[in-house]
């Protein structure tokens, strides 16, 4: 069942909360999901929830806003990457919870990578799931990337987009429930890339995955590299839809959080 936090601006969002009480040895896992998904669609129906309750984890899923069951602004003023951060610190006190893991699942880990750098006192550990080496080339969160992708969500006619990244985001927005003004502004307001000196003083144990054949997100061991701490593992045959459902992606996260 959805609970709602308020965030600064009083943009409503969702979450929800599963699993035994957390405890020193299992600290709550943060899941943020990724660009145009949902907690229910990026964790829920690809065995996360399940995985990680059986193995003792608290959980606290949240919809970003523009996302799920969160409120929907239109305006790209309502979005970037330093603002959604702050939303994961209103969900985690209205959920009571002070210090936890992170896991970020692409623009999720993004997310993520801001929140650890603003308020590291807040993560203990980050795992990174579809982000990889294309972060470091500002592939996606590049300005004329963006309009690429947020023109393609608005396009009238759908079958005019040629590039196939952009078929792919537009295929994703139009999917039941979902709404690709929203999207398409906080694909606008996406902010710029960590510099490289930000993302090796991070102090934290820092996981990245990606699968294979993900060229989206680029390989994984270039970024782990820019961490002080940073792990990197492969998911063969998987690409940035797949890997996030593969048991292989999973279990990484559980034996990096359960270390």
């Amino acid at each position: 069942m959805s609970e709602f936090a308020i965030a600064s601006d009083g943009t409503a969002l969702a979450f929800e909360r599963l699993g035994p009480e957390e405890t020193t040895e299992r600290p709550t896992i943060v899941l943020v999901h990724g660009f145009g998904s949902s907690r229910s669609q990026n964790w829920k129906s690809t065995g996360w929830y399940g995985g990680l309750t059986e193995a003792g984890f608290s959980i606290l899923a949240m919809d970003c806003r523009g996302h799920g069951d969160s409120g929907k602004p239109h305006d790209e003023a309502a979005y970037g990457h330093g603002r959604m951060a702050e939303d994961v610190l209103s969900v985690m006190d209205a959920a009571g919870v002070n210090e936890a893991l992170l896991c970020g699942y692409s623009m999720g880990g993004f997310i993520g990578l801001r929140l650890l750098a603003s308020h590291p006192e807040r993560i203990k550990k980050l795992a990174l799931a579809g982000v990889g080496e294309n972060y470091l080339q500002d592939r996606i969160t590049a300005p004329a990337a963006r309009a690429v992708l947020a023109d393609a969500l608005l396009t009238p006619d759908k079958d005019s987009i040629t590039d196939p990244k952009a078929k792919m985001f537009r295929a994703f927005a139009d999917q039941p429930g979902k709404d690709r003004f929203a999207l398409a502004a906080c694909m606008r307001a996406m902010s710029p890339r960590l510099p490289p000196a930000t993302l090796a003083a991070l102090q934290r144990p820092i996981l990245v995955v990606c699968g294979a054949l993900d060229d989206v997100a680029g390989r994984p061991e270039p970024l782990a590299q820019a961490f002080a701490e940073g792990k990197a593992i492969i998911i063969p045959n998987r690409d940035h839809m797949s890997a996030v459902g593969d048991r292989h992606t999973r279990q990484a996260v559980f034996d990096f959080f359960g270390a």
